[in-house]
């Protein structure tokens, strides 16, 4: 992000909480069975929102939900303009999801291009009944007829500006901040 800086924090700490709390209680409002229920978190910080959503939710139902990985770099439309050693992470679904509800959950919504290549993988583990998608940010511009189910925080953006989501793991603090680009 050096040719970038920071112009405005949206979310604090608390506000992330929140919003989590919230999300995750309107997942379980939407999903009477929560034994249907599996949580898919995308590479990098989709995952640990994903872990948190879970905590919330298991909370909430007390019972254990389904937590998987996916790491879409494979599946990504523009793999040819990454570079010729593009870094791959893990992909993990150690579970059925054949018939189930999935809750797909990443940071920020741009283009939808991120969820549509989650969505080629996801097929590729099984025929789930549903894929809905929560986020924690929907900042717009989208490229592809794609929309977040559940969305923390609606937040129009200038298209050159960057939406960074910074967690405490693993980025040591909790925060949304808007950045743009230096002149």
């Amino acid at each position: 992000m050096d040719n970038f800086k920071e112009r405005t924090k949206v979310l604090s700490a608390e506000d992330i909480k929140r919003i989590l709390y919230r999300l995750a209680h309107q997942v379980v409002e939407k999903t009477p069975h929560p034994e249907d229920l599996v949580l898919l978190g995308i590479q990098t910080r989709g995952v640990y929102l994903a872990r948190r959503v879970k905590k919330i939710i298991e909370g909430i139902e007390k019972t254990e939900i389904p937590l998987g990985i996916l790491d879409i770099t494979l599946y990504r439309d523009d793999l040819t303009t990454v570079g010729p050693s593009p870094l791959v992470k893990e992909t993990k679904i150690d579970f059925d999801i054949n018939d189930k509800v999935i809750i797909l959950i990443d940071d920020v919504l741009f283009t939808g291009r991120t969820i549509r290549a989650a969505l080629d993988e996801i097929m590729d583990f099984g025929r789930p009944r549903r894929v809905e998608l929560l986020v924690l940010v929907d900042r717009g511009h989208r490229e592809l007829p794609i929309r977040a189910d559940f969305a923390g925080k609606n937040l129009p953006t200038a298209k050159h500006e960057l939406v960074e989501v910074r967690l405490k793991d693993p980025d040591g603090t909790d925060e949304v901040v808007v950045l743009e680009p230096l002149k």
